[in-house]
């Protein structure tokens, strides 16, 4: 379950959602003046944002590494038509 809470009810009650998080395993989104500013998620749950997030980054930097002698225009052009067959083949 994701919990909101402003900042302030945050640093209130710290203890009792890390409590929250650590065995019930739930979330929380900390806002400031309305707006989403961080998040309270578990240690696994970190760890697996963290790993998907470096794989994220490598997979990344091959594509970009593969595609830097391509001409941006024909990249695009490539995107596009990938794009295109893809939307057609699912009708």
């Amino acid at each position: 379950m994701i919990n909101e809470v402003n900042a302030v009810a945050f640093r209130q009650n710290l203890g009792e959602m890390l409590n929250q998080v650590q065995y019930r395993h739930d979330s929380i989104l900390i806002k400031k003046d309305g707006k989403p500013v961080a998040a309270l998620v578990d240690a696994q749950l970190f760890d697996r944002i963290r790993r998907f997030k470096e794989r994220f980054d490598t997979l990344s930097q091959q594509i970009a590494d593969a595609y830097a002698t391509v001409p941006e225009q024909e990249g695009v052009d490539e995107i596009d038509a990938l794009v295109s067959e893809t939307r057609h083949s699912q009708r």
